[in-house]
Formats: C-alpha cells, structure tokens, sequence
C-alpha cells in the first residue's frame, strides 16, 4: 500500500475526531517549586494522569456536556485528551490569580460554540470567570458577522444572551487563588477536557 493511501485511509473518517462529550474541572497546587505546583493543580483538577494537548477554543455541535465523574469513565490513565486550559501561577504573597475557561454555545445544538480562556493576576474569581464568559461570547458573535450587534443583550431574568431573537448560554469555570504568605508557588488551573 501506498504511503499515500495509508495516510487517506487514517483520515477517512474525520467524524472519529470530533468530540462527543467534554467535562470541566479545575484546580489549586502550591509547592516550593513551579513545576510541582502545576502538576498537584491538575490532581487537584483530576487530571494529573492524562497526557493533556491543549487545543483551541470550539465546542463541537452536539458535543454533550457532562460531569467529571461521568467523563473519566472514558479516559485511562497515560491517555491523550485534548483539553483547553487556563493556568495561572506565582510565588508572590499575597497576589490575587485566577484562571478561568468560559463558554458561549447556541441553544440549537446543531452550531457549534466557543470556549475562552482567561489567566489573570489581580482579579476575584467572579471578575475573572464573568470575563471568560464574555469573551467567549463576543468571538461566538464575532464568527456570525455580528461584531457590533445592537441586539446583543444579557437577559437578566433568564440569565441568558439573546441575538438577533436567537438564545444563547454562557458559563465559566474559574479556580483563584490568594499568592502562598511564605512565596511558595501558587498554581490554579481551569480546563475543559473533551471525550472522542
């Protein structure tokens, strides 16, 4: 068989990629050194024994999203899983960090949504985690030609966005943090983890 061939047949069915399912999660470590913080953040998160790709920002059209208990069902450990995450970290007292994955997907299952996200220092969680949402829902409209939409409203009642009489839902997963007193590192992690 042909290289060419082999190649063609292992793509042939693109579906195989898309995801099915994604679970979010987040998490907090601290430790002496960087590197250590970050990966008791992901056990935190319960994800620590995943090989983690980061992608960018697409919710797939029917993409289901369920709990983290659900979704490790499906995942083994020393498995690859695509994941987009936001990760903040630092070894000054008292700094205020957040990380944060917001997003914005039609109410129409049948479109596919975006994700964000957002690492900050010197913002609550709820600053944080309301701006991921937003951000998240301006490339949504950005993508339908609707950068400066006058129909583009936050419904307070049913806490949803409504454009152009079409509704769409937002959410964020955002994990701070306070900077440890004694300048260890501090890490905070968010991540959406999706399931092929």
């Amino acid at each position: 068989m042909s290289s060419k061939k082999k190649l063609s047949s292992s793509f042939s069915n693109p579906a195989l990629y898309v995801p099915k399912a994604m679970f979010f999660t987040k998490g907090k470590g601290v430790h002496k050194d960087y590197l250590t913080s970050f990966e008791l953040a992901l056990r935190d998160a319960k994800i620590s024994d995943l090989n983690l790709v980061t992608v960018s920002s697409i919710k797939p059209p029917q993409c289901k999203i369920i709990s983290i208990n659900e979704g490790r069902k499906y995942l083994l450990p020393g498995q690859i899983a695509f994941a987009v995450m936001a990760r903040s970290s630092t070894n000054e007292a008292n700094r205020l960090i957040a990380s944060s994955v917001g997003l914005a997907y039609p109410a129409e299952d049948g479109q596919y949504g975006y994700l964000s996200e957002h690492h900050s220092t010197g913002e609550t969680g709820q600053k944080a985690g309301d701006y991921a949402e937003d951000m998240a829902m301006e490339m949504l409209a950005t993508t339908m030609g609707l950068p400066n939409d006058p129909s583009l409203k936050w419904d307070e009642k049913e806490e949803q966005w409504k454009l152009s009489g079409k509704i769409y839902k937002t959410q964020n997963f955002t994990q701070s943090a306070e900077g440890h007193k004694d300048g260890l590192w501090t890490t905070v992690i968010s991540a959406a983890v999706f399931i092929l």
